[in-house]
């Protein structure tokens, strides 16, 4: 594997094999007073950030760290970016300076695959930390983590994403994922917050979500994503709550062993409740802890694994 651009194309061979190296490197850490493996010694990793970010930048530098790689920031709004240096100049320039990978988030669809594209030639590795409305890989790795742990194997499972489905790159990535292993994807939401083409995408479609609770092995909420949005997609906070939001009585819906994840940040309150969030079925600071995980085995396998190993 050279770059982790999406999870569309992502065959289950290759997304189990990264599930599992994360489970390995788990229990690896598990009880070390210092965690630190020697794996990615004298490989230098980049995350460059054109927007801003808390659990996604600081988990794949806990990871790269952890690991003994050289991690090094790049922020867009310091860099010569400001000065109004391009994408691409900003990636050349990062390539020769030496990183073996790249680590973008990017407000463009896309931009992940042009940047891979343009660093074709240099042996550096690409991976998309969400481009865009496009996709973000390791959330949804990150979330298929969780998900086998509560869960076991996703084979039959039903997860119920639930939210502005239509700006979220984080449920593009998870269809294509929990599909390919075997998880059957209800998307709910209010039919102005669903992407044109939704019916070609091998889910179901419900805008009811009452009816859906009930048969979901695990519910995902999404955060809706206001800076995204230009023009009014639904009436109102309080109505979109009423109708779309995980309260505590909606949370009764869900069968015992169901999990309830969110990708953060949470509007509580008007996506879920704090209560909800809060309780002993929501996995989310799980989410967050197995985030670390799968990113170090993402890193691995471009750098250390199958096919990373350049000298």
């Amino acid at each position: 594997m050279k770059h982790l651009l999406s999870t569309e194309g992502l065959d289950a061979a290759s997304a189990t094999a990264v599930l599992d190296t994360a489970d390995e490197l788990k229990r690896t850490l598990l009880g070390r007073e210092v965690r630190k493996l020697p794996t990615l010694r004298g490989r230098t990793v980049v995350t460059l950030f054109y927007e801003n970010s808390t659990r996604t930048r600081v988990s794949f530098e806990i990871a790269g760290k952890w690991m003994s790689a050289d991690v090094v920031n790049v922020s867009a709004s310091s860099s010569s970016v400001g000065k109004g240096e391009s994408l691409r100049d900003t990636a050349l320039t990062l390539a020769a300076a030496g990183a073996d990978c790249v680590i973008l988030r990017h407000p463009a669809s896309g931009a992940a695959h042009r940047l891979a594209d343009w660093l074709r030639d240099t042996g550096t590795s690409v991976v998309n930390a969400g481009d865009g409305t496009h996709e973000h890989p390791t959330q949804a790795l990150l979330d298929a983590a969780t998900l086998r742990e509560r869960l076991g194997d996703l084979a039959g499972r039903r997860v119920a994403i639930v939210g502005d489905i239509l700006h979220s790159r984080v449920a593009r990535s998870n269809v294509h994922l929990l599909t390919t292993l075997g998880a059957e994807v209800t998307l709910v939401a209010p039919p102005t917050l669903l992407p044109v083409g939704v019916e070609s995408w091998p889910v179901v479609v419900s805008h009811d979500l009452d009816s859906v609770l009930p048969a979901s092995d695990a519910v995902m909420m999404l955060r809706v994503q206001a800076e995204r949005m230009h023009g009014g997609f639904f009436p109102s906070a309080r109505e979109y709550s009423i109708a779309y939001g995980l309260n505590e009585t909606r949370a009764r819906l869900l069968p015992e062993h169901a999990v309830v994840l969110h990708p953060g940040p949470m509007l509580r309150g008007m996506e879920i409740a704090s209560a909800v969030a809060d309780a002993p079925n929501a996995a989310i600071t799980e989410q967050v802890r197995n985030g670390v995980h799968v990113r170090m085995a993402v890193l691995y396998h471009l750098l250390a694994g199958d096919g990373g190993d350049r000298d």
